[in-house]
């Protein structure tokens, strides 16, 4: 699945400059970058990839598609991008929601497919991005895959086992799990599975301990095949706390894990049970 010729950088750093928020960090063109919240170019190798050439491949809640980008680079036949088409289409805690679509929207600050839009057409990229939400991933709407890749997504999901459940549903082979874990809790429990409850804050609800993750995913009908140690996303220059050099208790929970500041995550090369 080769993409097309991209863009000249002239080109992209005007289209680049027309979005005003940037969840991704990707290079679209020699030496332009997009001004995302979160960095993945460093971390990416350090996934338990599996060999993906020849795959028919679904990368669920892409945003502005970085990993999606990713699979086609690494020569998947077909990718499909699933991402819920509005920010009122996510799962708000009520206070946000009794705002109104307007305020949902003020929150979110931009669609989540505009930049994925932006960065498929400056890199010359053939990913097809498909509005569905992870609950409605159906098998006889858009067949089943060979490889399916989630990042960062379950704790945005007020009921992440029946999103990994939609998952289920359309897997065949593969499953790559990269997730958000509690820092605090992995190193309290590092056996013991266990999750903290946001309430919804900041449209986050469940944040499980790395022995969480894992039995989330078994739980959901996968056998994990391969993990890697605990990692942080580096925060890119367009997140907010970017700059700020004090470091919260979470922080240095962070620091202890994974020896970098960002966001601690876990990673799983897991395989569908029959």
């Amino acid at each position: 699945m080769a993409p097309t010729a991209a863009a000249a950088p002239g080109e992209a750093r005007a289209a680049i400059a027309a979005r005003k928020l940037w969840y991704h960090t990707i290079e679209v063109a020699p030496g332009v970058l997009t001004p995302g919240w979160f960095d993945l170019r460093d971390i990416v190798g350090h996934l338990p990839w599996p060999g993906v050439a020849g795959m028919r491949c679904l990368d669920v809640g892409p945003y502005d598609g970085f990993l999606s980008f990713e699979l086609e680079r690494r020569g998947a036949a077909e990718v499909i991008a699933a991402d819920i088409a509005s920010p009122a289409g996510w799962d708000w805690p009520r206070a946000l929601r009794d705002r109104g679509p307007s305020g949902l929207l003020a929150v979110a600050e931009a669609d989540p497919g505009g930049g994925f839009e932006i960065a498929a057409q400056l890199l010359g990229s053939r990913v097809q991005r498909l509005a569905m939400s992870i609950y409605d991933l159906d098998p006889d709407a858009i067949g089943t895959f060979d490889l399916v890749v989630c990042g960062s997504l379950l704790l945005h999901l007020r009921d992440p086992m029946r999103g990994l459940a939609g998952i289920r549903r359309v897997c065949r082979g593969r499953l790559l799990s990269a997730e958000t874990i509690s820092p605090g809790l992995t190193l309290a429990s590092p056996r013991r599975a266990v999750a903290r409850f946001r309430s919804g804050d900041r449209c986050q609800w469940w944040i499980p301990n790395r022995a969480g993750h894992q039995a989330m995913i078994r739980a959901a009908g996968f056998e994990i095949e391969r993990s890697v140690a605990p990692y942080a996303i580096p925060l890119g220059l367009g997140h907010p706390s970017h700059s700020s050099r004090a470091l919260a208790g979470s922080e240095l929970a962070t620091l202890a894990l994974t020896r970098r500041r960002g966001v601690p995550h876990s990673a799983l090369l897991t395989r569908a049970l029959s």
